[in-house]
């Protein structure tokens, strides 16, 4: 694709030459007048937007056809994975009402816990998909009721103890790339920290933040730690891509992160969410 759009910009360029060689020649011979003036420029306009148009034409064209397949291929596929997770959590239900034993009702919430994790997934591709084809709608919500139901969900984990200061508080944006942004904030709070260290969430007008009692950082870490790929720890599990994502979608949406940390002082992250609070 790059290599057609710069020989398509090649050859609008000499075009564009050609066209400033006859208007030239033409005014030269026909000698300056104001009505040779608006033949030459006339024709040089309809010159250039037919070849405009052809440029366009041959770039835009066999893109959008190949987009177009893509989102076609995409819901299908999408499609076809929703089915088994619908199928997975029906039986699972239906099954709990006849199950008595307590091992089997244990490893059957295991089944409902992972079909849950996988709807999540499957939420979270359909919302990366639109992304790419298209803007992505902002709906109002109210953040208390968000961040309890993503606490709620890292507590099944049965690691970290958490404090949540929280007001409702309505704001206005993309709510799955925002949940993503939670999400990401505090699983690191998590992943960094002692499992009996409470993670601490505070909502205090315009501001959300999320505390931790890590290992921390120094200010050689800060300045990469929204560097894609970048891990403050290799050992740890993860991509180092969480950060970065983060970052994306607060400048995206005019949230302002502050991060502030220290060795063995545990990790402060601060959005302002004057932007988008209602």
């Amino acid at each position: 694709m790059k290599k057609q759009i710069w020989l398509a910009a090649l050859g609008y360029v000499l075009s564009v030459a050609m066209l400033l060689s006859f208007i030239y020649w033409f005014m030269k011979n026909e000698n300056f007048s104001e009505s040779s003036f608006l033949l030459a420029a006339l024709i040089a306009l309809f010159l250039s937007v037919g070849w405009g148009y052809i440029i366009a034409s041959h770039l835009l064209v066999p893109q959008k056809k190949t987009q177009e397949h893509l989102l076609h291929l995409t819901k299908e596929i999408v499609h076809e994975l929703n089915l088994p997770l619908a199928t997975i959590q029906a039986n699972s239900s239906m099954l709990r009402r006849n199950i008595k034993d307590v091992k089997a009702q244990k490893r059957l919430t295991r089944i409902e816990d992972a079909s849950k994790r996988l709807a999540r997934l499957y939420d979270e591709l359909v919302y990366t998909i639109k992304k790419e084809m298209h803007e992505i709608e902002r709906e109002t919500f109210d953040l208390k009721d968000l961040i309890e139901e993503r606490v709620a969900i890292f507590k099944e984990q049965g690691r970290n103890p958490f404090i949540v200061t929280a007001c409702t508080c309505m704001v206005h944006t993309d709510r799955i790339g925002f949940e993503q942004v939670v999400d990401n904030l505090i699983n690191n709070a998590m992943k960094y920290s002692p499992k009996e260290a409470a993670v601490k969430i505070v909502i205090s007008l315009p501001f959300l933040k999320i505390i931790d009692h890590g290992i921390g950082m120094d200010e050689g870490q800060i300045v990469k730690i929204y560097e894609k790929y970048y891990q403050e720890d290799s050992q740890k599990e993860g991509e180092g891509i969480g950060l970065a994502l983060v970052k994306a979608y607060c400048d995206r949406e005019n949230i302002a992160i502050q991060i502030e940390s220290g060795k063995g002082e545990g990790t402060t992250v601060t959005l302002d969410l004057g932007e988008i609070v209602v």
